[in-house]
């Protein structure tokens, strides 16, 4: 995955997590939040209520969402609209309910998830020392959400994540 998305995925975490005293959280979309695909997958995350213990926040970009308890930071953030990842092997790659993630562990606890084999891709940016990463993925309406966007690739070797992880 290209380092600009790195930095780019910092930049954004960094204002979600900036964002949590006040209501809405501010985040910049993507340059292709605008894709059809990503309407498609902003549609479908009406449905996410929650995560684990974690409610839905507003946002105030296009194809994108934040989850977290009220009155403090996001402890989840998602874009659409980026561009599709790349096979690399720097970056493990896990599947789970049918979804391929390239996960970028570098800034532990903090992690960054980028849907592989999908285009346009779908980012997710997870405080795992506040929920699980498993947990996240695993999320059935957020599986649906992602899914309206065909996988045209897969990993070639991914992990798969045990059934007994997923809480």
């Amino acid at each position: 995955m290209p380092r600009r998305l790195a930095s780019a995925g910092l930049l954004v975490l960094a204002a979600g997590l900036l964002a949590g005293c006040s209501t809405t959280v501010h985040l910049e979309p993507a340059d292709a939040a605008n894709d059809p695909a990503c309407a498609d997958v902003s549609v479908r995350l009406n449905n996410v209520k929650g995560i684990g213990d974690l409610e839905r926040r507003w946002t105030d970009a296009q194809a994108t969402a934040a989850w977290g308890a009220p009155g403090e930071d996001s402890a989840v953030l998602l874009r659409c609209g980026l561009p599709k990842a790349q096979p690399t092997s720097e970056l493990q790659c896990v599947t789970l309910e049918g979804v391929d993630w390239l996960v970028d562990d570098s800034r532990m606890p903090k992690l960054t998830l980028t849907s592989y084999g999908r285009d346009p891709a779908v980012q997710l940016f997870i405080d795992s020392a506040r929920i699980s990463a498993n947990d996240v993925i695993a999320n059935r309406n957020l599986v649906a959400a992602v899914t309206t966007i065909p996988a045209e690739n897969r990993c070639s070797d991914p992990d798969s994540v045990p059934d007994d992880a997923v809480g």
